[in-house]
This record gives C-alpha cells, sequence and structure tokens, in this order.
C-alpha cells in the first residue's frame, strides 16, 4: 500500500490533499481507487499502439468483472481493489463506465465534440471519481450522490480542460465543444489552430460558465451532506475553484503558464475543509 500512496503523493494530484485526512481503511480504498483511475489514464494516453491500448482495456474489463465475480483478480491493482474497496459496497457500473468514457480519446483523440458529449465525457472520467469517492466517504444517499458527483465532475474536469488547452492541443486533443467554437467564429477544429485564433477566449469564457454554474450547484449540494463526509469533498472542490479562480482574475485569454497552487495553499485549503466552519 506504501508504494500506491507514494504514487499518489508523488502524482502532485490535488486529491492528495482531500485524502491524507481520512482514516485509514476509507484512505487506503481512495488510493487505491486512484491508482485504478491513473493506471485507466496511462493506458489511453501511452505510445502503445492502439490495437494494445483496447486490449488492455478490454482486459481491465475483464478484470472488473472477475473482482464481483469473486475471482481472484489478475493484477496487483485489481487485488488491492477486492481488499481495500469492496467493503464500501463500489457499484460495479461505475468503473466500466470510466474505462468506456476514458476511451473515448480512442481510436482518435476527442476534437470539438458536442457539448452533450463533452459532458458524459466529464461524468465518466470525473464524475464516477466522485461517485466512488461519496460512498467511500459515507455518503448513502443514491440521488445526491449522482448530483453531487455529476455537477462537481463537470466542474472539476472543465477545469482541468480550461487550464491544459495548450497542452491538449499539443497532444492532438481540442476538448472545447463544437458549439462554442461556432458561437466564437472558430471554425476549424484543428486543435493547434484553434489555440492561436483570436477569439479562442470568447468559446474558453463560454466554457468557464458551464464550469460555474457547476461549481455553484456542487457547493449547494454539499452542503446536504454531513459534516465528517462532506470535508474531503470540500477540501478537493476548494481547491480546483482555487485554479478555476486563478484562471478567471488573469483572463481567459491567457492559456499560458498554466495555473499554479502551491503546495501550502492546498495544505490550509484541506485544514479549511476539515477543520474550518
Amino acid at each position: 500500500m506504501n508504494n500506491i500512496q507514494k504514487m499518489v503523493k508523488k502524482s502532485g494530484t490535488s486529491f492528495f490533499w482531500g485524502m491524507r485526512l481520512l482514516p485509514s481503511a476509507k484512505r487506503n480504498a481512495m488510493y487505491t481507487i486512484y491508482a485504478f483511475f491513473r493506471h485507466i489514464d496511462d493506458i489511453v494516453d501511452g505510445n502503445a499502439p492502439v490495437e494494445e491500448k483496447l486490449d488492455l482495456l478490454a482486459a481491465w474489463r475483464q478484470e472488473i468483472d472477475n473482482i464481483y465475480d469473486k475471482k481472484v483478480p489478475t493484477t496487483d491493482i485489481g487485488r488491492k481493489i477486492y481488499k481495500n474497496c469492496m467493503r464500501f459496497k463500489l457499484p460495479k457500473e461505475e468503473f466500466i463506465r470510466l474505462i468506456d468514457c476514458i476511451s473515448m480519446d480512442l481510436p482518435q483523440p476527442i476534437q470539438a465534440p458536442s457539448l452533450q458529449r463533452l459532458l458524459q465525457y466529464c461524468r465518466g472520467v470525473a464524475g464516477v471519481p466522485g461517485n466512488l469517492s461519496l460512498r467511500i466517504f459515507g455518503c448513502t444517499d443514491p440521488k445526491l450522490i449522482e448530483e453531487l458527483a455529476t455537477s462537481l465532475g463537470t466542474a472539476l474536469q472543465l477545469t482541468n480542460i480550461l487550464r491544459d488547452v495548450k497542452e491538449d492541443a499539443l497532444l492532438q486533443r481540442l476538448y472545447i465543444p463544437a458549439e462554442f467554437l461556432q458561437k466564437a467564429g472558430i471554425e476549424t477544429t484543428d486543435p493547434l489552430s484553434a489555440v492561436v485564433h483570436k477569439n479562442l477566449v470568447r468559446a474558453r469564457q463560454e466554457l468557464a460558465s458551464v464550469a460555474e454554474q457547476n461549481y455553484t450547484k456542487a457547493f449547494e449540494l454539499i452542503k446536504k451532506l454531513d459534516k465528517k463526509t462532506a470535508r474531503p469533498v470540500k477540501a478537493i472542490a476548494y481547491i480546483y475553484k482555487r485554479y478555476f479562480d486563478i484562471m478567471e482574475k488573469r483572463g481567459w485569454e491567457v492559456i499560458s503558464p498554466k495555473p499554479k497552487v502551491a503546495r501550502s495553499s492546498k495544505l490550509y485549503l484541506a485544514l479549511k475543509a476539515f477543520f474550518g466552519k
């Protein structure tokens, strides 16, 4: 388990700061879930041929089947999922949804999806972690879990997209919806051309507005959680909102450098979430 904890810490993920103050069992489950998410993401982002990536993802679907059929998992992460996570009654379909949505970048990277398709992508790659995390943290209300996982997951993933627009373009990815590009007068869907277009700021402002709406909804829903369950959720939300606020303050026309939140600030926000009013 120490290796997974070190990997999470080394990655610099903001989720680390929401995890480290949890009780041991919940913390180990969260580290394991994060390791699984990161591993699937690394498969898609790796340099292997597309066919090999698809085979690996298919193998992971089988591994999830093995875990839920109570068969011996074949991977180290799979065994840790079985050991650390199954006590929290995590739904199998969420693991499969994550694999399916991350796979939307295969065989070709996503470029100017519809808004509906982008929201589907966000629900998978960020809403699934939220859905599973809420269950680990202690939330038992299915409706609240779904609404909060969707709204906060969308807000967090759109923050990532707004932050990483230049980096994504270099990987031939463009997550800004086609509707927003067209509204801004950007006719190209070529990522490298779009990110240098003079009207990119307008498209990013539209996307930021969607993120802001989801942050607002998420913070209202967080109020419905009991205090203990809400603490790690607030820690993650506070840190991502800080990234968003930095970008909004400096202006959506600025795409580089990526905003940074110091480790000391992340720790402060995590402590505020756990011990503040």
